[in-house]
């Protein structure tokens, strides 16, 4: 047994970027845990590249900023969210500066010193805010440093979540969420967290797929225990799948900004003709769904590993001084992106469906929040438009910490919560099944769920899924657990239920494509999964 625990008012269990805005904005009083899987700027937001859509400049607009993001999720997003996200865009964004976040900044035409907008597909305005092409990893690294100075704040690296603790889940009654038990990856062991208020930033489940731009981590933890504690799930047949993930042996889901297409960049075929324009009005500048469906169609007809994006017709030093990252990473692999085109592919990038939540994060479950990626705002509808993935995360966060603050009704009472109990498990000789089945589940992921399906192909990816369901349901109750085990069991959970709402959506919308059903349903409806213990 296991007698490791930990008393908290707060947990956070992610530290991207809507976990640490979240414990920033908290007020002091709370004492607040914070788990990492790895080190603590290790997720998603760190390898973002772009930056934060925003309205800022005096010719765009919060409405042209709502149109176009409604326009991009083809039907679905919730209106009302849109509005609550985009109209504090402006204020998340003098957040961030002021607490040092270093965005890029050009000179204007009267001398004056202002923030250099980028644009990106989808968007009607130059509205991206950046930090040249690593956005991400500026505001985790300025968030990470404020976080240092918190006393009350406590970070646990190497500490993978395992499941929630609900009062129902030990013999009380209620629905509440009282804590979590999580892996010490130094120990080996499992503690206990207690906490009046939990809340998931986990991220997204994109390594589900074989081909992503995703992180290692990016293993839908939180969608997984939000669903087996009970909450409802959205929309996860909308897996985003970025257009230009670069092409090559060693370079580990390096993505390539979709700031290149906004700055000019041409996609072309292997012998050189540019096709973007024969699918759509805005070439290179169609939102995401529809470029990525253009590359798989043209790589399965021409029967090539590959396409690419071509930005060398730009000046040398500014190709440099916008893209420093990629031109290094690229030149590291022998490609000079100032003379050449770079090879890309399609891959999966962004969960746009997750666990069901009110504006403020607020969960099926009292005391539990889940926000960004790992959430289920109605912000993105049916296709995440560029940049607004940062903007959620940091607007939520900042919209759950004030719930949480101004509603302090959490019950501290001492609970006899159960420590995690290992006696009836052993060792396991057999991590081999682990590995085997992590493969076969990305591969067949990513052949009969990816860019384009079909109900046989899903059904297909069902019967798979299940049968590894119950291998490593079995696994898990007989041996020890790792991180490696707990994350194939949560991709695998995850998988079946992009696979259900996959098979009800009979109809063809923004990120979900299929040949079955190529046409628009006249009412657009968001796929609801409910779990047998709802309720």
């Amino acid at each position: 047994m296991s007698e490791v625990r930990h008393e908290y008012d707060v947990l956070v269990i992610g530290s991207g970027a809507a976990g640490m805005t979240l414990a920033l904005k908290l007020g002091r009083h709370h004492r607040i845990a914070m788990l990492c899987k790895d080190d603590p700027t290790e997720g998603s937001t760190y390898y973002a590249q772009g930056g934060v859509a925003a309205v800022l400049d005096e010719y765009d607009s919060v409405s042209s900023h709502i149109a176009d993001t409604l326009n991009a999720g083809a039907g679905l997003c919730h209106e009302d969210v849109v509005e609550f996200t985009v109209e504090r865009s402006a204020e998340i964004i003098k957040w961030l500066v002021e607490l040092g976040v270093n965005f890029d900044t050009r000179t204007a035409g009267d001398g004056s010193t202002e923030f250099h907008l980028t644009r990106e597909g989808g968007h009607s305005h130059r509205r991206v805010i950046h930090a040249a092409d690593a956005t991400g990893r500026e505001i985790a690294e300025t968030l990470s440093d404020h976080l240092k100075e918190l006393h009350n704040v406590t970070v646990f690296p190497k500490y993978v979540a395992v499941d929630l603790i609900t009062r129902d889940k030990i013999g009380l009654r209620g629905k509440d969420c009282v804590g979590a038990y999580a892996l010490n990856l130094d120990s080996g062991k499992v503690e206990l967290f207690r906490a009046r208020y939990v809340v998931l930033a986990t991220g997204g489940a994109s390594k589900v797929y074989l081909y992503t731009s995703n992180p290692d981590t990016a293993s839908g933890d939180g969608i997984a225990m939000a669903w087996r504690a009970g909450c409802r799930v959205a929309n996860l047949e909308f897996n985003q799948f970025h257009p230009t993930c670069l092409y090559h042996p060693e370079a580990k889901s390096f993505l390539i900004s979709e700031a290149l297409r906004g700055e000019g960049a041409k996609l072309i075929l292997p012998d050189g003709t540019r096709f973007m324009p024969d699918f759509d009005e805005r070439a290179e500048l169609a939102p995401r769904d529809i470029v990525a469906r253009a590359i798989d169609h043209e790589m399965k007809r021409l029967g090539c590993e590959c396409v690419y994006l071509d930005i060398s017709h730009k000046d040398e030093a500014f190709i440099k001084s916008h893209f420093p990252n990629i031109y290094s990473r690229c030149l590291d692999l022998g490609i000079d992106i100032t003379r050449e085109p770079i090879p890309i592919v399609p891959a999966a990038h962004y969960t746009c469906g997750g666990i069901v939540t009110g504006k403020y994060g607020t969960t099926d479950l009292p005391f539990l929040y889940a926000i960004g990626e790992s959430s289920f705002t109605g912000l993105h509808g049916a296709n995440r438009m560029a940049s607004n993935s940062l903007l959620e995360c940091i607007v939520f966060a900042h919209a759950a910490a004030e719930h949480i603050d101004s509603h302090p009704e959490a019950s501290n009472e001492p609970l006899a919560i159960p420590s995690w109990d290992d006696t009836q498990v052993t060792n396991s000789d057999e991590d081999v099944i682990i590995s085997h089945n992590w493969d076969e589940l990305r591969r067949f992921m990513w052949d009969y769920v990816g860019i384009v399906r079909t109900d046989k192909r899903l059904q297909r990816a069902r019967r798979r899924v299940q049968l590894l369901n119950q291998e490593v349901t079995e696994y898990y109750s007989n041996y020890r657990i790792s991180s490696d085990l707990l994350e194939l069991r949560n991709l695998i959970l995850v998988a079946d239920l992009m696979i259900q709402c996959a098979l009800r959506r009979k109809e063809s919308r923004g990120l979900h494509y299929t040949l079955d059903y190529p046409g628009l349903n006249d009412k657009a409806e968001d796929t609801i999964l409910t779990p047998p213990s709802f309720g």
